[in-house]
Formats: structure tokens, sequence, C-alpha cells
């Protein structure tokens, strides 16, 4: 008994520390975030950006990567790193920026706008050097906008074209004998084909086909444009894979050479005209929002609510569009005067239908009365695009994964997986034939698919009218492009879904035009947390979610994810894209 509460009191004791250290790292952290000043860029200063780096349209950050960085230089938003690199043109204390390029952890449409920053930020004379052992080609299509782009000598150079892999899991039900029961208006309308399906049916792989050819053409245009070489002979190469060595990237003007750091380091002090032994000060694009926090403007005042993740019912939380959520931020913005033009920032596949219908009418009512502008990020597709269709102007990138008007529901029949595999039966009684139509504990029966059907098709419907008057065109046009097809920012723009090609700023000064503002400030929602809010808010959600997805990698956490999702396709009538995807 004595060894047993000796052991008892030092678990207790080593816990008590360790819980000690854990609350005064945390409040060092506090404390200096509301002491620490700007840090102070020197002379010569290279902007680094790392494109491994995701900057999502509302940036996160967890304890693990402070631990990890050894830094509370908190990660910047997309918007903010535009704006970063706008200021860094005419920041006397940066000559010049190093892009770090690895991988480009950033979706297409906002690697667009990343690229479109660097391209003016070359305007000013300054230089631009994109390097790394590794280059993939996500990475490539941002640092081939730089003046100079290195490879390692005995590093990896990729360049093969693209490709996307769809999930399916249907056998995975048909083994646990799960039925999934659905319904959809679309022929395109895939959402629903990894629970239905072991392969593409012939719809989706035509959509997904010409919309992956359009974001590839896109990158041989650029290409082209940036490295002086014909698009008919880039895409030679990647079909021949010509490419096996960084120095055939440089046979092939692809690159323009290959040098191991200390190399590099000493084409940086040349371009700097420092001396061979000085250290070059680095600044992280971090660092540099640290130093320059107020990069909002001034005058009169502009929203920009930003709508990223997954459209749910309900309030929501950092990952998803709570329908309550977001039609009381649009309402403040709506009834505030001060507010003068509202720019609604759309990053979401979709999700339930109703939410998207609810967010839809504020955007209408406060289109009465001031000016509203959507700018479509990576995708705003589904539900994403009707909760946008009905704003003043949309604007896209020509890589923005936007349309897939169709809508969808899944009603499973789990009663074999509970009696076949658990051992579980169900029996009960009800008041009428229909009392308990949608349970899962029986296969639905033909009256019961007829209500289902009939609710989909009249949403469907509904969202077509919506588009219609939103676009102002006829429904009988919209059915023609709708169907749940997937279309591309570029496509989009030939059909009449966006009105013009340009990212989150041009839809600002769109809606500063509109409203006759000559000088503005932008004020976003969601209201960022400062440092000590997400300290305290952090729960082990973010912890677990982190730990898989640095386990399982970008390609395999899609799958995870898609897994998860699954559980929200029965949760009522679906504005939903088809289903994730990684390109590779």
């Amino acid at each position: 008994m004595k060894s047993f509460f000796k052991t008892f009191f030092a678990a207790l004791l080593a816990f008590f520390v360790f819980w000690l250290i854990v609350f005064f790292f945390f409040m060092g952290i506090a404390a200096s975030t509301f002491s620490k000043q700007a840090p102070l860029i020197p002379e010569k200063s290279v902007l680094t950006i790392n494109l491994e780096n995701r900057y999502d349209e509302i940036p996160k950050s967890d304890y693990q990567s402070m631990l990890k960085s050894k830094s509370i230089d908190e990660p910047p938003g997309l918007y903010d790193v535009i704006r970063l690199i706008k200021k860094a043109k005419d920041d006397k204390k940066i000559s010049g920026i190093l892009l770090e390029a690895g991988e480009n952890s950033n979706g297409f449409a906002a690697s667009d706008e990343i690229r479109e920053a660097l391209k003016d930020f070359k305007t000013s004379g300054k230089f631009i050097i994109a390097y790394s052992d590794a280059m993939s080609q996500r990475a490539y299509s941002i640092a081939n906008i730089a003046n100079k782009v290195y490879v390692s000598p005995k590093g990896f150079f990729e360049w093969v074209g693209y490709s996307v892999n769809y999930t399916f899991i249907k056998g995975t039900l048909d083994k646990l004998e799960i039925k999934p029961q659905i319904f959809y208006a679309g022929k395109f309308k895939s959402a629903t084909e990894p629970l239905r399906a072991d392969k593409m049916t012939d719809a989706n792989r035509l959509q997904t086909s010409e919309w992956l050819n359009d974001i590839y053409n896109d990158l041989l245009m650029k290409t082209s444009e940036s490295r002086k070489v014909d698009t008919a002979t880039l895409h030679n190469l990647a079909n021949t894979g010509a490419i096996d060595t960084p120095e055939d990237a440089v046979t092939h003007k692809l690159i323009d050479g290959v040098k191991y750091d200390d190399e590099l380091k000493d084409e940086l002090k040349k371009n700097l005209s420092v001396g061979a032994k000085d250290k070059i000060s680095f600044v992280s694009i971090e660092k540099y929002a640290s130093a320059n926090t107020n990069l909002s403007g001034s005058g009169e005042k502009i929203a920009l609510i930003y709508a990223q993740g997954n459209i749910i019912d309900g309030r929501g939380d950092d990952d998803n569009i709570g329908g309550t959520t977001y039609i009381n931020l649009i309402r403040k913005a709506r009834l505030d005067e001060s507010i003068k033009a509202i720019v609604l920032r759309v990053n979401s596949g979709g999700g339930s239908a109703l939410a998207s219908e609810n967010i839809n009418r504020e955007i209408s009512l406060a289109k009465k009365v001031k000016p509203v502008m959507v700018s479509f990020g990576d995708v705003a597709a589904s539900g994403g695009y009707y909760i946008s269709c009905s704003a003043d102007s949309i604007f896209a990138g020509s890589n923005s994964i936007t349309g897939s008007i169709g809508v969808f529901g899944v009603v499973p029949d789990m009663s074999s997986f509970f009696k076949n595999k658990l051992g579980v039966t169900f029996d009960g009684v009800k008041t009428g034939p229909l009392a308990n139509a949608g349970n899962i504990d029986h296969p639905m029966n033909d009256q019961e698919k007829k209500i289902v059907q009939s609710s989909i098709e009249r949403i469907y419907s509904q969202f077509k009218e919506r588009v219609a008057d939103g676009r102002k065109k006829d429904t009988a046009y919209i059915e023609t492009i709708a169907q749940g097809r997937v279309w591309t920012g570029l496509k989009a723009k030939e059909i009449g879904l966006i009105d013009a090609f340009g990212g989150l700023q041009t839809a600002i000064n769109a809606a500063a035009s509109k409203a006759k503002l000559k000088e503005f400030e932008v004020v976003e929602f969601p209201e960022k947390q400062t440092l000590l809010e997400k300290i305290l808010s952090m729960g082990t959600g973010d912890t677990v979610a982190a730990k898989i997805k640095a386990d399982m990698g970008e390609a395999y956490y899609l799958v995870y994810k898609q897994l998860t999702v699954v559980r929200q396709l029965t949760q009522g009538a679906q504005a939903r894209l088809p289903f994730d995807f990684f390109i590779k």
C-alpha cells in the first residue's frame, strides 16, 4: 500500500507539473501577444513565400504549429498575402522575393491570384527567384512567373500533365449491406456516384475531362507566355516524359539553371549588392504580416464576408458555412448604414439546399439597398453558386470551379447491415403508413420514394429560378447549363454564370466603384480572433485533424474527409459539388 501511494503521488505531481508548464507557456505567448512590437524589417531584405503553406481565406493556427515553428507569427490569409505582395512592391526595404517552390498547397484559383500579384510585383524592377530541391507542377504554375527559376542539380522537376482521381465506396457499402437510396435531379449530378457506382459515369467523365483540360491548358498557356516556349512543345514534353532530370528542364527552357543552396545564396547576395560573407536578411511572409498589421485602408467601409467550407443548417463552425450565422452576418452588413457595399468571398462546394436558399434570400435583400459583389475562390459550386447567383456581379478566376446547378438526396437503408452484421432488429407501431418515412431501419416503398423525388425536383426547379432571376436569363436556358454540370471559370464566363474574370481585389474595387467610393476601408467578417482568443478556443478536434492530415498526406486526407461527408449527405436535400478531388 505504501508503494501504491508513493507511485500515485509521484504521478499526480508529474501531472501537475506538466500542466503548470503548459499554463506558463501559453501565458507567455499571451503576454508576448499584448506586449510585442511589430518586427523591424532591415534594409535589403528578401521576402520569402513558402508555397507549401496553404493560405486560406480565413487563416488558421494551432499551438502545434507554434511549437514547431518556435514563432507566434500567425499565417496570413490569402487576401493578406495579395496585399502584402502589393505593399512589398513599393517597400524600399524589400529588395526582392524568394519563392520556396517545392510543393504548392493552394488551390488553382488561389494560385492564380498569388501569381498575378507576383506578376504585378515584377513591374517594380525588383527580382523574384523561385527555388526548390524538388519542384512540383502545382508549385511551378506559380514559380514560372519568376525572373529566375532554379532547381537543385540532384533534385527533381515534375512535368507530366494533370490527373484527377475519385474514390468510390459502393463496394464498401455492398460488403456492409448498406443500401443508399438515392434521388437526384440533373444528369451530371455526380455527387452520389461514390455511393452508387464503382467507376465514373460517362456524363461525369465528360465534364471532368473538360474542366481538367481547361486547367491544364491554362498552365500551358501561362508557361508558354513566361518561358517563351510554344504550347505544343510543352504538351509534347509532358506526354513523352522528356523531363527526367532538372538538367532536362534547363535544356527545354522550363527553368533557368540548376543550383545548390549555397549557389543560390551567392546569386541573392549579388542581386542585393552585399559582401560574400554578409548575412542575407530573409523576411517570411508571416513575419512581414506581423510588421504590417493594418492592410484594411481608410475611408468608407466595405464589408468583406468570407464564406468558406460546406454549407450546413444552423450556426456551423470555423470549417463550415452555417446558414443561421451567415444570414446574421449579411443582415448585419445590410442594416449597418456605415457599410456602403458588401463583397461575399465564396469558397465552397455547397451543402444544404435549405441553408443555401436562406442565404440567397439575404443576399437579394442586401442588393436592394447597397452594392453586393461576389468573388469566387477555388470552388464556388452547387450551393456555393446558389448563395452567389443573386449578387450584382460575380467575379471568378479562369480556374475557379463553379456551376453544378443540381440537387440530390440520400436515404440509406441500414436494415440488412443492422440485422446481418450487428444482430440488431427493429419493431414498433405507427399511426399511419408514412409515419416512419425516411427512417434508416427499412427499405423505402414506392410512395416514400415518390415523395422524396418530388421534393428533390421541386428544390431543383427553385434553384434554377434563383439562377435565372439573378443572371437575368430564362429558366429554359439555365436548364441547358445546369443539370449538375461542373464548369471552370473560363467556361462559366462564356455561358453567363459569371460576369468577369478577376480575384478578390477586383471584386472589392468593383464594389467601391458601384458605391462611388474614392477611398475605402475593408472590414472583414467573420471577425478575426486575437491570438489569445485562438489559444483559448483551441480544441482537441483541430489537433486530431492536423495529426491525421500530417500522417496521411493531402491526397489521402481528402479520401478521409469524403468518408466523413457521407453522413452529411443523408441530412436533407443537398446542393453540393460532385465530391472532393485531388489534382496531381
